[in-house]
């Protein structure tokens, strides 16, 4: 009986598993993640122009503009000045950050390297790879996509001769497509560079395409005639004149 016993409560064990590894891998199945197809956001792969050995260089007025930025912040907090030093770095480059900026940036603020790296990795404003002098971003969220974002981006891949990602052979223009920007109720809008240029139609991203290829300097903001984000048919409140401020002040003196 005993035995019996034993080889039943084996057997139950034994059943237990199996339904354990068999949840366990539908689970396992259902929750699986995509593969990356690129690793290029967070890993660093040396290249000619961009390793440990590439010269960089706070040029003296940028070593000044640098020292500013950290009074900002406790002397012994320097490192919360990384952004804005980085993006210092940047600007200086011609638009991206090679390794040894990155190290450059950690010198100059005493910090570690590796929190250096660990910044520029995570906000996609640093671009860690060079880009072409007018970086074109254009946004296709959902707000600018049902607006036309789409037809947008085909356009400048046809204008461009280049697909997302890429920079044209002359060097002057890299195309990315990208996530919101912000500019939700002027959609469909693009980056390029400093600019937005927003309440976009395909004529218009052929035009400020060619004017920046002649050296002119598009008109940013919005392409339709609106000043900001105010609504296309016109101001829908604050139609009147605001009243008078002596009727909105109180005659007895109180406050």
């Amino acid at each position: 009986q005993t035995k019996a016993r034993m080889a039943t409560s084996t057997s139950l064990v034994r059943q237990c598993l199996r339904r354990a590894c068999s949840t366990s891998l539908q689970t396992r199945a259902l929750h699986a993640s995509a593969a990356r197809s690129s690793d290029k956001l967070f890993v660093h792969r040396d290249t000619p122009d961009n390793n440990a050995s590439t010269k960089f260089a706070f040029t003296a007025e940028n070593l000044e503009r640098v020292e500013d930025i950290a009074a900002q912040f406790p002397a012994h907090h320097r490192s919360a000045a990384c952004i804005p030093v980085l993006d210092l770095a940047q600007r200086q480059n011609g638009g991206w950050l090679p390794l040894s900026a990155m190290n450059e940036v950690a010198r100059v603020l005493k910090m570690p390297k590796m929190r250096v790296y660990e910044v520029a990795s995570f906000y996609t404003m640093f671009n860690r790879t060079p880009v072409g002098k007018y970086h074109v971003q254009v946004c296709t969220t959902t707000p600018c996509m049902v607006r036309g974002a789409n037809d947008v981006f085909a356009t400048l891949k046809e204008k461009l001769g280049v697909g997302n990602d890429e920079t044209t052979e002359d060097g002057l223009f890299t195309l990315l497509e990208v996530e919101c920007l912000g500019a939700c109720s002027n959609a469909p809008m693009m980056q390029i560079n400093d600019e937005y240029y927003e309440d976009l139609t395909c004529d218009d991203v052929v035009r400020i395409i060619d004017e920046l290829k002649a050296g002119k300097t598009p008109k940013p903001g919005p392409q339709n005639g609106r000043l900001a984000a105010e609504p296309l048919g016109g101001p829908t409140t604050l139609l009147s004149d605001p009243p008078a401020i002596e009727s909105l002040m109180r005659k007895d003196g109180e406050l």
